[in-house]
This record gives structure tokens, sequence and C-alpha cells, in this order.
């Protein structure tokens, strides 16, 4: 296994930080790599709820997605599991401190030879997800 870590320290509250990620349509604006955007098929935010979407990238082309919410704990933690190619587990936690929030992102695959293959899109392609994420919470301009 191979895990892929960035962390990034927020000026906003846990509970704003997890609605961004609870809320289909704000999650929509920001999840995925710059020049990414989303539509969403299935979003079931609970544990064990299924969420199917498509990423569609800059030049247009579609990128199925299916997962699953393995753990929701609200303002804390969102877990999931990548259920199509390439599979791993994401673990974002959310933890408060004086000037707001630490977001942690823990993408773990579970093929290592596959990890490797995608290490230089995946490491850029999660900061782009926190600086987008940034935008969405009104701390940055996009």
């Amino acid at each position: 296994m191979t895990t892929f870590s960035t962390s990034r320290q927020l000026a906003a509250s846990p509970s704003l930080v997890f609605g961004a990620m609870k809320d289909a349509e704000r999650l929509a604006k920001w999840w995925g790599p710059a020049g990414f955007s989303n539509r969403f098929d299935v979003f079931e935010f609970k544990t064990g709820g299924k969420w199917l979407f498509t990423m569609i990238g800059p030049d247009g082309a579609s990128y199925p997605n299916e997962a699953i919410f393995l753990t929701i704990e609200a303002d804390r933690k969102v877990v999931i599991k990548h259920v199509n190619q390439p599979h791993f587990q994401l673990t974002i936690t959310l933890e408060a401190f004086s000037g707001g929030t630490l977001l942690r992102w823990d993408q773990t695959f579970d093929d290592e030879v596959v990890a490797q293959s995608v290490r230089q899109i995946v490491e850029p392609a999660n900061e782009q997800n926190l600086d987008r994420l940034s935008v969405v919470l009104g701390l940055s301009e996009g």
C-alpha cells in the first residue's frame, strides 16, 4: 500500500469545512484537480452511502467514479472508499485549532504499483483540491 498525504490550515471552523463536504452543490465546485467539473448522479452522504459521479476534465473527457462513504463523523472525519479503478481509500480529518481547522488528507492506494504510476498526477491534484476548497470557503480567490 502507498499513502499520499497532505494537510492544510484553513481559517474556517471545522463545521464550515465539513459543510463544504456534505453539501453536494458545494462539493461539486471544489472536488478534483484544477479545471475539472463534476456531475453527481448519486450522493448519499451517510455511512454506507453511495457516491456516483463523473469528473469532467478541461478537455471535456469524462471520468466515471464510484465511491462509498465508509465513515462520517460530523465536523471531524470523512472516509471514502473509491470502488472503481484505481482502488483507494481517502481519509479526510478535521482538527480544530485556534486559527480554524487543520485538514489532513490521506489517500491510500491498495496497489503500490498503481500508486506509483499515478503519483505524478495525484500529489499535485490533491493540493489543487484543497486550493479549490479554500476558494469555496471564501478564503482565497479562484
